[in-house]
C-alpha cells in the first residue's frame, strides 16, 4: 500500500468519526454543559471544623500562642466567602477559592491569649444563605512552680502531661481517670504504665511527694515509682531507685530500694510504712534521696529512714510511674492495678520533714 492510500484511508476514518459523535449529541447521548443559575443554589453552606474542637485546652509555656484552625466547608453551588472570628472580633476572612464548592483549609493565628476562647466559622454561598459553626476552648495559663526544688509536676487532670516542661508521658497500655484528691487521678489498669526520659529529674539529691489510694484487689505487689537500668532479668538494683508495695489484700508495705553503684540500699519501714488496701483511701506518699541518706514519710511521719553512700543513676534513663515495668519486674513488680495516683511533683532537693508536711496540707485541700 503506497503513502497516498494510507493518507486517504485516514481522511475517511476522521469524517466516519466525526459525523458518529454529531449524530450522537443530536441524539441526546452527549449532554451540553449548561450554566447553573444562582436561582438552582437550594442549599446553605455546610461548616466542619476540625481544630479546635469543644472544650480544647491548649498549654504551652508562652502567655501568647499560635493556633491553627483547621476547617472544611461545602456549598452546593458556589461559595463566596468564609469569614472565621475569635471572641466576636474578625480574625480572617476568605474570598477565592480554588474549588468554590469546597474547601478544606487551615488559618493560623499567632494571638491566642490566657483564658477562655469562642471561635466561630461563618461561610455564605452567592445566593446569600450562610451557616456558621461554633466552638469554646481554652488556652490554660502556663504553670508556675510552687515549692522549692520543684521540677516535675503531673496533676493527672484527665491527661498524662507533665506540667514544668509541657511533656506528654509515653503511655503503655489503657490507663484510666478516677476521682482524686483535686480534680481527677491516675489509675493503673492490667499491663498499662507511663513512662518519661529521666535524665532531667537526676540529680545527686531527688524528693518526690503524691497521694496515693493503694488497691491489692487483683495483684499482692507492684511497682510504684522506678528509674532503673535495664537488664536481661529485669531487677539490677545497682542504680537509681525503685518505689514499689508488697503484702496482701489487708496490708500494702511501701518499701524503697536505692542503687548506689557498687551495690544496693533498703528502706522498709515495717508496719510504720503498712496500710490497709481496703480502709487506707488516700495516703500521702513522699521519699528523699541526699548524698548521705534517705527517709520514707507516710502522712508527713516518717516510716523508713537511713544512712547511705549516695545514688547512682549509671545506665538509667527511663522513669517509669504506676508499675516496675520496663525494668523492674523480675520480683512480679507489675503495674498498680486499681490504685490511684494524684498531684505527683519531684524535686531536685531532699525536702524536710516540714516541707513534705506543707506540701500534703496544701495539695490535699
Amino acid at each position: 500500500m503506497n503513502r497516498d492510500m494510507k493518507v486517504f484511508r485516514q481522511i475517511i476514518t476522521y469524517a466516519i468519526l466525526t459525523i458518529f459523535l454529531i449524530g450522537c449529541e443530536q441524539d441526546g447521548y452527549i449532554d451540553p454543559i449548561s450554566k447553573v443559575e444562582p436561582g438552582s443554589d437550594e442549599e446553605p453552606p455546610v461548616v466542619i471544623l476540625n481544630y479546635p474542637t469543644e472544650g480544647t485546652a491548649i498549654r504551652v509555656k508562652e502567655d501568647v500562642t499560635s493556633i491553627d484552625i483547621k476547617f472544611e466547608v461545602r456549598d452546593d453551588i458556589e461559595l463566596q466567602s468564609i469569614v472565621i472570628e475569635l471572641n466576636g472580633n474578625q480574625i480572617g476572612e476568605l474570598t477565592e477559592f480554588k474549588d468554590y464548592r469546597r474547601v478544606v483549609d487551615t488559618y493560623t493565628y499567632d494571638e491566642v491569649t490566657n483564658g477562655e476562647h469562642t471561635l466561630t466559622i461563618t461561610a455564605t454561598d452567592m445566593t446569600g444563605k450562610s451557616t456558621s459553626q461554633t466552638v469554646n476552648f481554652e488556652k490554660i495559663e502556663p504553670y508556675e512552680t510552687k515549692y522549692d526544688g520543684e521540677i516535675f509536676y503531673m496533676p493527672f487532670d484527665a491527661n498524662f502531661m507533665e506540667l514544668v516542661s509541657i511533656t506528654n508521658a509515653m503511655v503503655e497500655g489503657s490507663p484510666a481517670f478516677a476521682d482524686g484528691v483535686k480534680k481527677q487521678a491516675y489509675q493503673p489498669t492490667a499491663g498499662s504504665y507511663i513512662t518519661f526520659p529521666s535524665d532531667s529529674v537526676e540529680n545527686n539529691s531527688i524528693s518526690a511527694t503524691f497521694w496515693y489510694n493503694p488497691s491489692a484487689a487483683e495483684k499482692t505487689r507492684a511497682g510504684i515509682m522506678v528509674i532503673g537500668p535495664p537488664s536481661d532479668n529485669n531487677n539490677d538494683r545497682t542504680a537509681g531507685f525503685r518505689l514499689y508495695r508488697e503484702g496482701n489484700a489487708t496490708n500494702q508495705t511501701i518499701k524503697l530500694n536505692i542503687g548506689n553503684g557498687d551495690g544496693e540500699n533498703w528502706f522498709d519501714g515495717g508496719a510504720a510504712a503498712s496500710v490497709n488496701p481496703e480502709t487506707a483511701g488516700w495516703v500521702h506518699v513522699a521519699f528523699t534521696i541526699a548524698s548521705d541518706s534517705a527517709t520514707v514519710f507516710l502522712d508527713g511521719e516518717v516510716a523508713s529512714a537511713g544512712g547511705f553512700p549516695g545514688i547512682s543513676w549509671t545506665d538509667c534513663n527511663t522513669l517509669s510511674i504506676g508499675s516496675g515495668a520496663p525494668n523492674f519486674t523480675g520480683w512480679s513488680h507489675f503495674s498498680d492495678v486499681g490504685s490511684l495516683y494524684d498531684e505527683l511533683r519531684l524535686y531536685n532537693k531532699a525536702l524536710t520533714q516540714q516541707e513534705i508536711q506543707t506540701i500534703m496540707n496544701e495539695t490535699g485541700n
